[in-house]
């Protein structure tokens, strides 16, 4: 397998198209860039990283799906994105949803990654404590953005509506973790076996976790 990983290049082209056509007419260009930030620091980490520790490919596919969301929440803000409304119709919901889908995949990519520099790194042997501790990363994760949003709501007062997404929600903050956990478990379970076998072609035998 090449050291530099071909899904690298068109993941960085659509989201590099995404970004710029995202941030022509954005809804609100300040809430645009603190939604999209993510996307710009991410993508340059993963070329610097690309040599000495290449990504499985379905790591890279859910960069790139947990990218465009971002982008998606960030050009309409996540409380206006029409995905959100059709879904809020089809569901019959009283609010638009789709930050909730962002909050899924912000506990579904971090936790592969998690995983898979925990295998890969041979830092944790035990399937269980593994499992643990990929939810407590993302849970770790999930709460500091939660902080984030606090400081920006502190900051930028009625300003930050946008960025944070409320929607009127007493309880979107824990909701919101909850989402990040769901997508923390979903990973491990639905796609803990095919990430094994993809860290199996990349780095050898020696990836492949043990199984209880």
């Amino acid at each position: 397998m090449p050291r530099s990983p071909a899904l690298l290049l068109p993941l960085s082209l659509i989201l590099g198209a995404a970004l710029v056509v995202s941030g022509i007419h954005p809804h609100d260009r300040l809430t645009w860039l603190m939604e999209v930030l993510p996307v710009m620091i991410v993508v340059p980490v993963l070329w610097g990283t690309r040599r000495s520790f290449p990504l499985t490919p379905l790591l890279y596919v859910a960069i790139l799906a947990h990218g465009l969301v971002l982008i998606l929440g960030g050009t309409y803000t996540y409380a206006r994105v029409p995905l959100g409304f059709q879904i809020a119709e089809w569901l019959d919901l009283a609010r638009n949803p789709y930050d909730k889908i962002g909050h899924l995949f912000q506990g579904l990519v971090p936790a592969l990654a998690a995983r898979e520099i925990l295998i890969r790194g041979q830092h944790v042997n035990g399937p269980r404590m593994r499992a643990f501790l990929v939810v407590c990363v993302v849970l770790a994760i999930s709460a500091f953005y939660e902080l984030i949003e606090w400081w920006a709501a502190l900051a930028m007062g009625q300003g930050a509506d946008d960025f944070l997404g409320t929607q009127g929600d007493p309880w979107d903050t824990q909701s919101d973790m909850f989402c990040a956990l769901i997508g923390a478990i979903a990973a491990q379970t639905l796609l803990g076996r095919l990430q094994d076998r993809q860290m199996a072609v990349l780095e050898g035998p020696r990836a492949a976790p043990p199984r209880p």
